[in-house]
């Protein structure tokens, strides 16, 4: 009867604060991908897959943890609690058995009202269970099967799609073998805990839609297939078609939701051990193709997988000693894009094999001791142009990899830590922790350490660089909450680079610091002022003396965000912000501004969101990104150099049960240029206008 009358006493408090609707389980609110995504990162790089990490957003929400299932290692690896939170939340389940309500939440300890919205759309007590029905019966039965196409195309007319010219030598110039149009078309049907299956397509703009099998282009220019069935008998995961691994702190295998350095200062640190995802993007790259499975057996788990996929690269003829000529890898394309016959030169022209696999175990509950292991062989050698820079890269045909990790959870404490090594004799080590020191204040601290000569093709691990390589830091993260209407986040990195590196040829050091300050007085009113200074070294510009080369200097970037969000009615809300970018770079300084101003109204059917900005900045590297809210399963984070303004319209809205619209008109015009971009990108004119149009269609609704 106490707990009851403590859940009904939630249920009060929740409905006095407009919250509540009359039913055991709260109606479970919409994802919002924009505060997601700032909240995490706050200044966005181009280095960042955040299209990935975008998909396993949707994927939680899709997905949603079952609270009364749930171990120390989803809520960690979900980064919506922090330790003390996951601590008090166990402590309470232990005490009083499994939640009844989502209400029940409110009695928790440590769960204030922030806390319990940001978790409502990511958790659930529903178990789902349909494996009295047969196989293919859940199957064909299943909610979440549904179809997305999506169209996107820039309507001013770029360089590429323009006729050929001739130049005074009677070259022809390059252009795009295909039209401007951007087609993208996907399946998915998807039980959380049971099974996933589908399929993505996608054709970029300038590549041919075409079927030709000696390209290997068969429509669509990208093919992606996946099938995972889970908990069948004592085989937690079993996998078929294009797949991703994380274990440990992303040494070996670093896929999935893994973050960084961002106004979340504290749990984003830590990478999870989620085991094998499946790959549902359409970047063509860092994903394996073939079979993976993993084995429960008490508190062991064991996984072991098997790819053999295409690679995009470039190929050059070398001589050997016999006078033999031998086809080797020069270099990797990352970009996906096959538009021109260049570009296209560079499709699947060598396969990677990869084997390996991991083995955890769990002797209690807190703690968790795991291996894993990856051998890489290409069926040709990988010798990348010599370099200053890139003395240490891997050169050759395979490559081993095995590392060893360990979390641990101590009261309000959690540690971490991997260490792993190559085949190079390179090593790399992340040593971690994050402790609520107090109800108000949360810490985390880690050291890394990744040598010149250490070699991971599918390692994200926490890193300054885009790669666990060459590189030595330390980062501190701190937030504390004073009382319920402030928070304050901050956090500090070092970091050291023992080698050179592309644009710079000299060991150099670094540092990063952030902080946020948030005000939050009421749900419809949230206000928050960001600052960040980042400063690292880089190569002048080459003058053309013996010298110019191996010179570098500190360039040193600042950025301040002021941000209003306020909910003015039901339906409608408004955010306004301003942003300001400071750079300087020896005795260079230039500086950005940009205002944006944002509106959405929603009603039960159809919702409508609107920008318009202004910027104004002094050259690219004091350039302005700003997230855009965009048609599902689609990100846009465009970086805003020069003068000009920007507005979109998106529109949403459900032609019927099954079927929802979305469109979306953006324009950037400027006013310091006639042209824009450069090469095959060139626009002649002073604007850019895009479109995108989505429908999302589900079978069995």
């Amino acid at each position: 009867m106490e707990r009851l009358r403590k859940i009904g006493l939630s249920a009060l408090i929740l409905f006095l604060l407009g919250q509540i609707a009359f039913a055991q389980t709260p109606p479970k609110p919409e994802i919002n991908p924009e505060d997601l995504i700032e909240r995490l990162f706050p200044i966005p790089e181009d280095d960042i897959d955040y299209e990935s990490i975008y998909e396993v957003l949707l994927q939680l929400y899709l997905n949603p943890i079952n609270l009364n299932r749930a171990d120390y290692e989803s809520l960690q690896a979900s980064y919506l609690l922090n330790p003390n939170q996951i601590e008090s939340f166990f402590k309470y389940r232990d005490q009083h058995g499994d939640l009844i309500s989502l209400y029940e939440l409110q009695a928790i300890p440590e769960f204030d009202l922030a806390t319990i919205e940001r978790l409502l759309p990511f958790v659930t007590l529903e178990e789902k269970n349909q494996r009295t029905k047969g196989f293919w019966q859940r199957l064909s039965e299943e909610e979440q099967a549904y179809f997305i196409f999506r169209h996107r195309r820039v309507w001013e007319q770029r360089r590429g799609f323009s006729p050929a010219d001739t130049s005074s030598t009677g070259r022809i110039s390059s252009r795009y073998l295909g039209d401007p149009n951007d087609l993208y078309l996907r399946f998915r049907i998807q039980h959380a805990r049971d099974f996933s299956l589908g399929f993505t397509l996608d054709k970029d703009a300038g590549e041919q839609f075409t079927w030709d099998p000696t390209t290997r282009r068969y429509g669509f220019n990208f093919f992606s297939f996946h099938f995972h069935r889970y908990k069948v008998g004592k085989w937690k995961t079993l996998a078929l078609g294009d797949f991703q691994a994380s274990f440990g702190q992303g040494l070996v295998y670093g896929a999935g939701y893994t973050l960084g350095k961002g106004a979340e200062t504290v749990p984003t640190v830590r990478r999870s051990s989620v085991g094998i995802l499946p790959y549902t993007a359409a970047l063509e790259f860092g994903f394996f193709r073939g079979a993976a499975a993993t084995y429960e057996h008490r508190k062991w788990e064991f996984t072991a997988l098997a790819s053999y996929a295409p690679r995009d690269g470039r190929t050059r003829e070398a001589l050997d000693s016999l006078e033999d000529t031998s086809s080797l890898i020069s270099s990797f394309n990352q970009s996906g894009l096959h538009r021109t016959p260049s570009e296209l030169a560079t499709k699947n022209q060598f396969r990677e094999l990869s084997l390996g696999g991991a083995i955890q175990y769990k002797p209690v509950s807190r703690a968790q001791l795991g291996a894993t292991f990856l051998h890489t062989a290409f069926n040709r050698s990988w010798i990348p142009q010599q370099r200053r820079y890139n003395q240490f890269e891997f050169r050759g045909r395979d490559n081993q990899l095995g590392s060893f990790y360990f979390n641990y959870n101590w009261k309000n404490f959690l540690f971490f830590g991997e260490s792993a090594l190559s085949a190079s004799g390179g090593n790399g080590t992340v040593i971690g922790m994050i402790s609520s020191l107090s109800p108000k204040v949360d810490f985390s601290l880690l050291w890394r350490n990744y040598g010149k000569n250490f070699h991971s093709f599918y390692g994200n691990a926490f890193a300054e660089s885009t790669r666990p390589i060459n590189e030595r830091g330390v980062y501190m993260g701190l937030e504390v909450r004073p009382d319920k209407n402030w928070k304050l986040n901050a956090y500090y990195d070092f970091f050291r680079f023992p080698w050179l590196r592309f644009r710079l040829y000299n060991p150099s050091t670094g540092y990063e610091w952030l902080t946020r300050l948030s005000y939050r007085p009421s749900r419809t009113l949230n206000a928050f002022v960001q600052f960040r200074e980042e400063q690292k070294d880089r190569n002048l510009p080459d003058l053309n003396e013996p010298a110019t080369p191996y010179r570098s200097q500190a360039i040193r970037r600042r950025t301040g965000l002021l941000n209003l969000d306020v909910q003015l009615t039901k339906n409608l809300f408004t955010r306004s912000r301003i942003w300001w970018t400071g750079v300087d770079f020896g005795s260079n300084s230039s500086n950005g501004f940009m205002i944006i101003q944002d509106l959405r109204f929603a009603r039960e059917k159809w919702k409508i969101t609107g920008r318009y900005a202004l910027f104004d900045t002094d050259d690219f590297d004091s350039r302005i990104y700003a997230f855009e809210n965009h048609v599902l399963w689609t990100f846009s984070i465009p970086a805003f150099s020069g003068q000009g303004q920007r507005y979109y319209l998106l529109g949403e809205y459900d032609l019927s049960r099954k079927l929802r619209l979305y469109f979306r008109f953006a324009r950037t015009t400027f006013t310091d240029r006639e042209k824009i971009s450069s090469g095959l990108q060139e626009i002649q004119g002073s604007r850019q206008t895009e479109t995108t149009l989505l429908l999302r269609y589900y079978l069995n609704r």
